[in-house]
Protein backbone atom coordinates (compact mmCIF):
# COMPACT_ATOMS: atom_id res chain seq x y z
CA UNK A 1 0.00 0.00 0.00
CA UNK A 2 1.67 3.19 -1.39
CA UNK A 3 1.59 5.79 1.55
CA UNK A 4 3.23 9.78 1.39
CA UNK A 5 6.42 9.91 3.02
CA UNK A 6 8.63 12.92 3.24
CA UNK A 7 12.61 13.11 3.62
CA UNK A 8 14.68 15.63 4.54
CA UNK A 9 18.30 14.81 2.95
CA UNK A 10 21.24 16.53 3.62
CA UNK A 11 23.69 17.18 0.63
CA UNK A 12 27.51 16.90 1.09
CA UNK A 13 28.55 19.52 -1.31
CA UNK A 14 31.97 20.34 -0.28
CA UNK A 15 35.11 19.01 -3.16
CA UNK A 16 31.96 17.87 -6.09
CA UNK A 17 32.27 19.44 -9.37
CA UNK A 18 28.64 18.70 -9.94
CA UNK A 19 26.15 21.65 -9.37
CA UNK A 20 23.47 21.23 -6.48
CA UNK A 21 20.76 20.87 -9.13
CA UNK A 22 22.93 17.91 -10.59
CA UNK A 23 23.17 16.36 -6.91
CA UNK A 24 19.08 17.20 -6.41
CA UNK A 25 18.24 15.35 -9.94
CA UNK A 26 19.87 12.51 -9.32
CA UNK A 27 19.00 11.44 -5.88
CA UNK A 28 15.58 12.46 -6.98
CA UNK A 29 16.05 9.43 -10.11
CA UNK A 30 17.25 7.17 -7.51
CA UNK A 31 14.31 7.70 -5.26
CA UNK A 32 12.13 6.85 -8.74
CA UNK A 33 14.25 3.63 -9.18
CA UNK A 34 13.71 2.26 -6.25
CA UNK A 35 9.88 2.63 -6.20
CA UNK A 36 9.00 5.86 -5.19
CA UNK A 37 6.52 8.23 -6.94
CA UNK A 38 7.92 11.98 -6.17
CA UNK A 39 5.29 15.30 -5.62
CA UNK A 40 7.61 17.64 -4.53
CA UNK A 41 10.89 18.75 -4.55
CA UNK A 42 11.79 21.96 -2.23
CA UNK A 43 15.44 23.08 -2.35
CA UNK A 44 15.77 24.81 1.51
CA UNK A 45 19.33 25.99 0.93
CA UNK A 46 22.87 25.78 2.26
CA UNK A 47 22.53 25.58 6.51
CA UNK A 48 25.56 25.62 8.81
CA UNK A 49 25.37 22.84 11.26
CA UNK A 50 25.66 23.44 14.63
CA UNK A 51 28.76 22.16 15.09
CA UNK A 52 30.91 20.19 12.24
CA UNK A 53 30.36 16.50 11.64
CA UNK A 54 32.54 14.27 9.61
CA UNK A 55 34.56 17.11 8.89
CA UNK A 56 31.74 19.08 7.61
CA UNK A 57 30.49 22.63 8.48
CA UNK A 58 26.98 22.66 6.70
CA UNK A 59 25.12 21.07 3.84
CA UNK A 60 22.43 21.66 1.57
CA UNK A 61 18.85 20.48 2.65
CA UNK A 62 16.79 19.13 0.26
CA UNK A 63 12.84 18.26 1.26
CA UNK A 64 11.39 15.37 -1.09
CA UNK A 65 7.51 14.32 -1.01
CA UNK A 66 6.74 11.18 -2.38
CA UNK A 67 4.38 7.92 -2.31
CA UNK A 68 5.95 4.75 -1.89
CA UNK A 69 5.57 1.72 0.56
CA UNK A 70 7.16 0.99 3.69
CA UNK A 71 9.50 -1.59 2.01
CA UNK A 72 10.69 1.28 -0.49
CA UNK A 73 11.75 3.48 2.73
CA UNK A 74 14.82 0.75 3.21
CA UNK A 75 15.75 0.16 -0.03
CA UNK A 76 15.94 4.16 -0.40
CA UNK A 77 17.81 4.31 2.58
CA UNK A 78 20.09 1.46 1.52
CA UNK A 79 21.36 2.95 -1.51
CA UNK A 80 21.51 6.30 -0.22
CA UNK A 81 23.79 4.99 2.10
CA UNK A 82 25.65 4.61 -0.85
CA UNK A 83 26.14 7.68 -2.32
CA UNK A 84 28.63 9.81 -0.79
CA UNK A 85 27.09 13.60 -1.87
CA UNK A 86 24.58 12.27 0.94
CA UNK A 87 25.67 13.21 4.28
CA UNK A 88 21.89 12.72 6.19
CA UNK A 89 18.90 11.54 5.30
CA UNK A 90 15.39 11.20 7.43
CA UNK A 91 12.17 10.08 6.27
CA UNK A 92 8.73 10.61 8.04
CA UNK A 93 5.14 9.52 7.31
CA UNK A 94 2.90 11.85 6.32
CA UNK A 95 -0.73 11.89 7.70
Amino acid sequence: MNRKYEGMIVLNTQGTDSSIDDLVSTVSKELEEEGAKLDEIKQLGRKKFAYNARKLDGGHYVNYVFEATGDTIDKIQARLKLNDSVHLQHYQRLA
